[in-house]
């Protein structure tokens, strides 16, 4: 499953951080990596982007991005 999948306050896992180059390392450094819980906040009115809560902090990413994020989903 991939991170824009999640359910408004579904939590997951990263497992893995896909794409290339700068966007990926970009994805790294806003503390997307393997292994981290995220939990999706928000979802806009027209479904792009998303609000997820990471290492404390609100962050939006844009769905075509969140889609090269595979996470598992963690019950709580």
């Amino acid at each position: 499953m991939t991170l824009n999948e999640l359910k408004i306050g579904s939590s997951a896992v990263i497992r893995r951080v896909g794409g290339q180059g700068p966007l990926r390392c970009r994805l790294l450094d806003m503390g997307l990596i393997p292994g981290t819980k995220v939990t999706l906040q928000k979802v806009a009115p027209m479904g792009d982007p998303i609000e997820i809560r990471v290492r404390g902090y609100e962050l939006t990413l844009r769905v075509e991005d969140g889609k090269k994020i595979e996470v598992e989903e963690v019950a709580e």
